[in-house]
């Protein structure tokens, strides 16, 4: 039908992918030079307040609690809408990753879901997930099949994946890496809302907003030497869009000297003359300070 349909000139067609039967990876193969994937995300923040209005402080709290799944706006009650992103996880996620990829171990599958929701903004890895599962789970779990299944849920646009990238040596790490969930909402109803820790969800919304609007985002490390000691620093986000750069710290609130030096540290490490930008929830308005950084209050960056 399709081969048909793209003879006709007048026409233009769009195929939407299925967890279950074919995911939008298999249509682009299947018309490999003969179609272009259109990735559509959940709602940004800024669409997601065009249908909420109100003060953006607390369209800002309901966005990073229930996330931009676009049927969130037109539900009213909390209960309603925890239903919905619970059952939306259960059906549309869970149940079409396990029955396409026709996976036996369901159970782990499920402890991997709830370990990198509760992991988000963690370095981490296969085999220190298949570590932390056997542990708690008293049998072994073998990293190759964690490593399988978080395949199968990156290819069902669950959760993504950022890599390690080495500042000054211009190289990737093979691990370890951190993983995002592509909708905030989702891994809060994952953990049923018990573990809302507002500094990694801030940083995931920033990662999340920055691969929307089209960067690559990596997670960057520099090397500090002092006398004989080498101290890994860590940059949030390196983004890259064709040969321009900009570094990017995720600082929920920077309320003690110790706290903005540690944040401030591995930007000052870079010593190049990239666009580096500290987003903040503890700042009403957005300055340059002394070393030419950007403070930039997040609902501003949003």
């Amino acid at each position: 039908m399709l081969n048909e349909l793209k003879s006709y000139k007048n026409l233009d067609v769009y195929v939407t992918g299925s967890n279950s039967r074919m995911l939008s990876k298999d249509i682009a193969t299947e018309f490999r030079g003969r179609a272009t994937q259109i990735h559509v995300y959940p709602l940004s923040f800024a669409e997601f307040y065009s249908y909420v209005g109100g003060d953006k402080r607390d369209a800002l709290g309901q966005y990073m609690l229930y996330g931009g799944m676009p049927r969130i706006t037109a539900l009213k009650t909390e209960e309603d809408k925890k239903s919905y992103l619970t059952n939306l996880y259960d059906e549309l996620y869970v149940k079409d990753t396990v029955e396409r990829n026709r996976i036996e171990r369901e159970d782990v599958l499920n402890a991997i879901l709830d370990y990198v929701a509760s992991q988000i903004g963690s370095l981490t890895n296969p085999t220190n997930i298949s570590n932390a599962l056997t542990s708690m789970r008293n049998e072994k779990i073998n990293s190759s099949l964690v490593s399988a299944y978080l395949s199968h849920t990156m290819d069902a646009f669950l959760i993504e994946m950022a890599r390690r990238y080495d500042v000054k040596g211009k190289t990737y790490f093979n691990y370890p890496n951190k993983y995002y969930y592509t909708d905030i909402g989702l891994r809060n109803a994952r953990l049923n809302y018990r573990q809302f820790d507002p500094g990694h969800i801030m940083e995931n919304v920033i990662y999340n907003e920055l691969v929307r609007r089209g960067y690559s985002v990596d997670v960057g490390v520099i090397i500090e030497r002092k006398h004989t000691e080498k101290i890994q620093r860590e940059i949030d986000f390196v983004v890259n869009s064709g040969d321009r750069r900009i570094y990017i710290q995720s600082a929920y609130q920077m309320d003690a000297d110790k706290k903005e030096n540690t944040e401030l540290q591995s930007l000052k490490l870079t010593g190049n003359f990239f666009k580096k930008i500290v987003i903040r929830m503890d700042i009403p308005h957005s300055f340059y300070d002394d070393n030419g950084f950007f403070h930039c209050n997040l609902i501003d960056f949003l």
